[in-house]
């Protein structure tokens, strides 16, 4: 993701990755398992992490998503979130 983040990819995220590059696509699903089901992480998946990433992009990847994961989690804890999405050019309230 070099390049940031297109509108494609990111509507991507929910559907089958093809815009991802092997190495994004796998970053990605560290990230997403991280947030939803890090307990699946074992060796077998950090064998197929360092086909793309060295140990310490494998750290650092894993040191950002928990940063982003944890934030999220304490601005719904401390009730911070906002209740409603804006749309059409509303304020979210």
């Amino acid at each position: 993701m070099e390049n940031g983040l297109t509108e494609e990819k990111i509507s991507d995220l929910d559907a089958t990755g093809e815009s991802f590059t092997p190495r994004e696509a796998m970053a990605v699903e560290y990230a997403e398992r991280l947030a939803t089901a890090h307990q699946t992480i074992d060796d077998a998946f950090f064998d197929r992490l360092r086909e793309h990433f060295s140990e310490p992009e494998i750290l650092e990847l894993g040191m950002m998503a928990g940063q982003y994961i944890g934030f999220g989690r304490l601005l719904q804890v401390l009730d911070l979130t906002p209740k409603f999405c804006a749309a059409d050019g509303t304020e979210a309230i």
